[in-house]
């Protein structure tokens, strides 16, 4: 018997992983978790690796540096601005839903 999603992570899993990540107890791994996406992230134009890891890992460094969070919101922000951007000029499809 085949399983559809043998090997890959669903959103449910995913969100309790990151949830236990945000306990204060944790701060030894998010950490270096934190520091490798980032790091990772710099070289994004490499193939696995991707930009998308730069903000994923300023956001668990933000939960313990006021440095990364105030990082986070400014990337947060520049997004924002470009999502609205390209919004204006028509350059965003819908997604249809599934």
């Amino acid at each position: 018997m085949a399983f559809p999603n043998k090997g890959v992570m669903d959103k449910t899993a995913l969100r309790v992983w990151f949830e236990k990540l945000r306990h204060p107890e944790r701060r030894w791994l998010r950490v270096p978790i934190g520091i490798a996406l980032v790091f990772g992230g710099l070289v994004g134009f490499l193939p696995v690796v991707g930009f998308w890891m730069i903000p994923l890992g300023l956001s668990l460094l933000a939960l313990d540096f006021p440095a990364a969070a105030k990082a986070n919101r400014w990337i947060e922000r520049k997004f924002r601005a470009a999502v609205a951007w390209a919004a204006r000029r028509g350059l965003l499809r819908r997604r249809r839903p599934d």
